[in-house]
């Protein structure tokens, strides 16, 4: 083979290597949730309307589709900070009463395991404080915060800190989980904007976005999948500027 065909064969060579990379990256940008991540949606949902009966058929599917025990009661702990203690309280419940009918059936689920601790020699507001500024892009200057200290320092060291910073989910699963109790419930369009925001930041892809709203209407409603569209729209027109 002389110097010349083995340049063109390198040359093709290295063209279907970086046409193929692409592809795969291509691929990956288009993914929807997985089934797991669809079950979290449906979970965080009928939470947050506070609809036990088809919450218990989600938790079911949950466990079914491979969440471990202590991923669910992972999301079911964090719903209180959006949707109040007794909605994620009654969610809890519910999931004890799963679990009894799954064992009493012969059922042996996987618990998973537990969250690490925090990190050493850092309180939970610097925690805090630190992930939400990765989540959001920077610091939070909301106007709330000047106005009302107290509700920021909760934000920091309780949500962010306390909840976020448990490693047993990750970042775009506990925005997965937000997103779809905020989609499901009235009056939170601003928070449901500035959570679709830090989905895009944690790195969630349109079209996962676009699945989770699909799952809501498939299983929750058409109201809400269409108001929750309609904002999903205005974040990414304002992205794109």
């Amino acid at each position: 083979m002389n110097s010349k065909i083995a340049i063109i064969l390198a040359g093709i060579f290295f063209s279907l290597l970086s046409f193929s990379s692409v592809s795969q990256a291509q691929s990956t940008n288009t993914q929807d949730l997985n089934t797991k991540q669809q079950s979290i949606v449906t979970i965080a949902a009928f939470t947050a309307k506070g609809d036990l009966d088809k919450l218990k058929t989600a938790l079911n599917d949950g466990l079914d589709n491979g969440l471990t025990v202590n991923e669910i009661k992972e999301v079911l702990v964090q719903m209180y900070a959006y949707t109040g203690f007794p909605r994620s309280l009654n969610g809890i419940n519910t999931f004890i009463t799963v679990m009894d009918e799954r064992e009493r059936k012969g059922i042996k689920d996987v618990v998973g395991r537990e969250a690490s601790p925090l990190p050493a020699g850092k309180s939970s507001l610097e925690l805090g404080t630190e992930i939400q500024t990765q989540l959001i892009g920077g610091p939070n200057k909301a106007k709330y915060n000047a106005f009302t200290p107290a509700i920021d320092q909760f934000l920091k060291a309780h949500l962010f800190g306390d909840i976020f910073g448990r490693d047993i989910l990750d970042f775009q699963n506990r925005e997965i989980a937000t997103i779809a109790a905020l989609t499901s419930m009235e009056g939170v369009n601003p928070q449901l904007q500035g959570h679709l925001n830090v989905g895009f930041n944690v790195g969630l892809t349109e079209t996962q976005m676009k699945n989770l709203i699909s799952v809501i209407e498939d299983k929750v409603g058409k109201k809400e999948a269409d108001n929750a569209t309609v904002v999903l729209n205005k974040v990414i027109s304002s992205r794109s500027h």
